[in-house]
């Protein structure tokens, strides 16, 4: 169920709680929780609804400017059924906590017996541990390029990656990926050695609705957080090639939320 960065925001400030989709049948069932980027978002009703029985307050739940609005956005598709589904922000997603917490001596060899059944369950063979290894010696390259440097395909390799992230080991960044807290401490376990890394970036991560060409564009210019946008205006970026009216406004909204801003002039 795709919804909206801003209608995100919205349901995590509790602003909105209602949602309404032109369905066959309904594609969430009452308990779904979905990670996004705000966190979880929990289904806490679905239910079959008649376009003529909506009301004002339904719109105003639903977070569209009027009923009158809300009625066109579902004319499109209207051969098929209205469904109206009751969402609620339902707190972090796990994984970012877990990507932090640093694992015990008996966490990594839990972790490491899970990655061992992942190898085996797998038709082409062994994968976690090359993967690790090439997301450790290739931060924030593209997983394209990644796939491609261990002869896979893109999309296998990506199922893959993110098999290691629900385990917590790896994270997924505006541009690619690199290890978690978590995986350094489980991959220089499986090394049998400790290795010398970069620093880790510092700051709130640039968000990763803006895309890769504003991501590299932002980069070029030293600007990796979003606290270093506080150096340059909102016009020094749409100067940028690369960043166009989508990356600014996901960038307005981030620094919003982090409770931050651009330089003022």
């Amino acid at each position: 169920m795709m919804i909206r960065p801003s209608e995100l925001r919205a349901i995590q400030a509790g602003g909105i709680d209602l949602a309404f989709r032109r369905w066959e049948r309904p594609r969430v069932v009452v308990g779904t929780k979905m990670r996004t980027a705000v966190g979880l978002v929990e289904v806490t009703s679905v239910s079959e609804v008649a376009v003529e029985s909506l009301t004002e307050e339904d719109a105003r739940r639903a977070g569209s400017p009027s009923l009158a609005a809300l009625v066109a956005a579902l004319a499109p598709r209207s051969d098929r059924p209205a469904w109206r589904v009751g969402l609620r922000h339902a707190g972090a997603d796990p994984r970012a906590e877990l990507r932090s917490a640093l694992p015990t001596t008996e966490e990594v060899a839990a972790i490491v017996a899970r990655l061992e059944r992942l190898d085996r369950a797998s038709s082409s063979g062994p994968w976690t541990r090359t993967t690790l290894d090439l997301i450790d010696r290739n931060p924030e390259r593209r997983a394209p390029d990644l796939a491609a440097k261990v002869g896979r395909e893109t999309a296998p390799f990506k199922t893959d990656v993110r098999k290691l992230k629900e385990l917590g080991l790896t994270e997924s960044l505006a541009i690619g990926y690199r290890l978690s807290p978590r995986g350094e401490v489980v991959v220089d376990k499986l090394r049998g050695r400790r290795r010398k890394r970069p620093p880790r970036p510092e700051g709130t991560p640039l968000p990763r609705s803006i895309g890769a060409p504003a991501t590299r564009a932002l980069r070029a210019a030293g600007l990796t957080s979003l606290e270093s946008l506080g150096a340059v205006t909102e016009a020094d970026l749409l100067a940028m090639h690369g960043v166009g009216p989508v990356a600014i406004a996901r960038l307005r909204e981030a620094l919003a939320d982090a409770g931050l801003s651009y330089r003022a002039t």
